[in-house]
């Protein structure tokens, strides 16, 4: 902007968004002054660079207002994550339930993990039930991101709710 601009001619466009075509770029430093604003280069790829006369503090200041309400506006999806062990009995299964609800309720996803101790990764077909018994109480709310998979002693399920 102003000063640092360093090619010998630029395009210019008014503050009101009027063409004043190629100038010297003293000259057109000369205009900005005139009008307190100051020139800044919007395309310095351009042959010749685009410059602007524009008040540069305003500018960043919308900018920055404009990146805020974008941030605002954002939602972020958090993965909440249950677990349970293949033979989880009957109600405790249903509170389990109730919380992925509630969890797809609020937008997240659900991470639902069976974990394996000792000699029960020799029924991980135990688990897989109980993983497909969870999708069909659910399969009206949810949507499977990832098929239920073994990784290590754990099998893992996500879900995410319907849109």
């Amino acid at each position: 902007m102003n000063e640092k601009i360093r090619a010998p001619e630029v395009r210019v466009i008014g503050h009101d968004g009027a063409q004043l075509g190629i100038l010297p770029i003293r000259k057109a430093l000369e205009l900005a002054a005139q009008e307190h604003l100051d020139l800044v280069e919007v395309a310095p790829g351009a042959e010749p660079p685009v410059c602007k006369i524009m008040d540069y503090g305003k500018f960043k200041y919308q900018q920055n207002k404009r990146s805020q309400e974008a941030k605002k506006k954002q939602t972020v999806i958090q993965v909440k994550e249950i677990k349970i062990r293949p033979k989880t009995d009957e109600h405790d299964l249903q509170v389990k339930i109730k919380h992925i609800k509630r969890f797809l309720a609020q937008k997240d996803k659900a991470k639902v993990t069976i974990l394996f101790r000792g000699r029960e990764i020799a029924y991980s077909d135990q688990g897989f039930k109980v993983l497909e018994r969870i999708r069909e109480e659910l399969k009206d709310e949810i949507v499977v991101e990832q098929q239920p998979k073994m990784e290590g002693r754990n099998m893992i399920m996500i879900l995410a709710p319907r849109s």
